[in-house]
């Protein structure tokens, strides 16, 4: 896919990573692009299951890398070359060019893990923010960073930052820029919980995700994801409609029978 981004798929399982361990998977043009593009391959690949976001080296990502923030600032990055518009919008998705880049493992259809080591500052965080599941060292740290730089979160963190954390808490963390450890992010809400080695942890439960029935799996993922956006007459409604979709489908008489004859089931792939 690109040499910033790796992928590598087993068992429905989709092991995406950062590869720019030297800047510690600070976020470039190429990072930008590798990210969304990869993230949109994936969502058309119908034997996906679940998929985990880490990064190489020392950490899962630092952020913005500095030449990018020059090139923001209207100043030429050292080497040259084309910059794109971070800003820039297209008509496959609500998110930006820079947005696209956390947002679109918000969009992939099914789970996405997020394994946080090192730092995650920035849109580093904002990336993590856009998994599902967010499984972190103790000793991590995390900031949401722009104000650093004289900037707002613009990656599509405000609008998955505030589904996590009580708003008084997502003020003083975008204000202040604080760096809080992995433990302390769990009890906030900016991560779902601690473990030594969240790499190893995150491919385990992405294990047990993609041994569940894809289809209901990938419902589940449509529906929580709307809940917090809709009404509730949309949301009942939204539960119903996809319940109905699910009932009586092969995949799901399969967990039925699996299940009476204590065994393993054995899903197809979603039409």
């Amino acid at each position: 896919m690109s040499e910033r981004v790796k992928v590598s798929m087993r068992d429905g399982v989709a092991d995406v990573k950062l590869c720019r361990a030297e800047k510690l998977n600070a976020l470039d043009q190429a990072m930008f692009e590798a990210l969304r593009d990869t993230g949109r391959e994936l969502a058309r690949d119908r034997s996906l299951r679940c998929a985990v976001l880490s990064g190489q080296g020392r950490a899962f990502c630092a952020g913005l890398d500095f030449t990018g923030f020059m090139a923001m600032a209207g100043q030429e990055a050292p080497g040259g070359g084309a910059r794109r518009d971070p800003l820039a919008r297209g008509p496959e998705s609500p998110a930006n060019f820079a947005q696209g880049a956390a947002y679109v493992w918000t969009e992939l259809p099914v789970p996405v893990i997020a394994a946080i080591h090192g730092v995650a500052y920035g849109g580093g965080l904002q990336l993590a923010l856009g998994a599902d599941i967010r499984l972190v060292t103790p000793d991590a740290r995390l900031s949401v960073r722009e104000i650093h730089w004289g900037l707002i979160p613009d990656m599509s963190g405000t609008q998955t930052l505030r589904h996590l954390v009580r708003q008084d808490v997502a003020r003083e963390l975008t204000y202040t820029g604080r760096i809080v450890s992995g433990a302390e992010a769990v009890e906030l809400g900016l991560a779902t919980r601690v473990s030594e080695t969240p790499y190893q942890a995150a491919l385990e439960l992405a294990r047990e995700i993609a041994a569940r029935s894809p289809d209901a799996v990938r419902a589940a993922k449509r529906l929580l994801t709307a809940a917090p956006l809709v009404s509730l007459e949309e949301g009942l409604l939204l539960e119903e409609r996809l319940q109905r979709s699910l009932i009586g489908r092969r995949n799901q008489i399969e967990a039925v029978r699996a299940n009476l004859e204590k065994r393993d089931p054995v899903f197809t792939d979603p039409d």
